[in-house]
């Protein structure tokens, strides 16, 4: 009960950051990001309130998918997709928030036909980074619809800089205006603020929720 207790009182300190920042904490979704934290806290965090969660790594994913299937989480995979692991996470994955790629697009359309998606979108210019350019967004978007996905939005993960946040954010705010997409994956825990002043429709957070991450497995 503990570990409960302290991810709901969290929880709630996020909320209320999003709501001192002019947000409504009822319309900003709080994605709670499990990455190589144990099942047992993905379950404490649903217990808290948290119906969404997300992951980084395919065999994490399907895991605590399976472990925890009595329960009605809904899983987001935030990783960069490997289009060999897209059919082992369909039957889990509620939505893909990293699709950055035609041949992604392509591969998630046979695999989990309908599925839901975020196109990634890189506005760093780093090129270790995962995500389209934002001149490729527009033929992504276009190629995911035609073969019947739900593009529900667009995902950034911004530089550790204010400024650049809220220039990368405000960017992805007008992209996914111009593109007829509702949702904005944008904001951590350290840039939440900005990302909600700048449109943001769900933060990604984990240490802020969860505490110091455990070195990966």
């Amino acid at each position: 009960m503990a570990l409960i207790e302290e991810i709901a009182e969290r929880l709630a300190g996020i909320r209320d950051r999003i709501s001192a920042a002019g947000g409504d904490p009822e319309r900003v979704r709080v994605l709670g990001v499990t990455k190589t934290f144990d099942a047992d806290v993905a379950r404490a965090a649903f217990a808290a309130g948290l119906n969404h969660l997300g992951e980084n790594y395919a065999a994490e994913l399907t895991m605590k998918a399976e472990a925890l299937s009595e329960i009605a989480i809904a899983w987001h995979y935030l990783g960069a997709i490997q289009t060999n692991k897209v059919g082992t996470l369909a039957p889990f994955v509620t939505c893909f928030e990293s699709v950055a790629r035609e041949r992604e697009v392509s591969t998630i359309a046979t695999r989990a036909p309908g599925a839901r998606v975020f196109i990634q979108v890189d506005l760093t210019g780093q090129p270790q980074r995962n995500g389209a350019h934002r001149d490729e967004v527009e033929a992504l978007v276009t190629r995911a619809r035609g073969l019947g996905l739900d593009v529900a939005g667009l995902m950034t993960v911004a530089l550790p800089d204010p400024d650049h946040a809220r220039r990368s954010f405000r960017q992805l705010k007008t992209l996914a205006d111009d593109l007829g997409v509702s949702e904005c994956s944008m904001g951590m825990t350290d840039d939440l603020e900005i990302a909600v002043q700048e449109g943001s429709t769900e933060i990604r957070v984990g240490r802020a929720l969860f505490g110091l991450r455990p070195p990966a497995r």
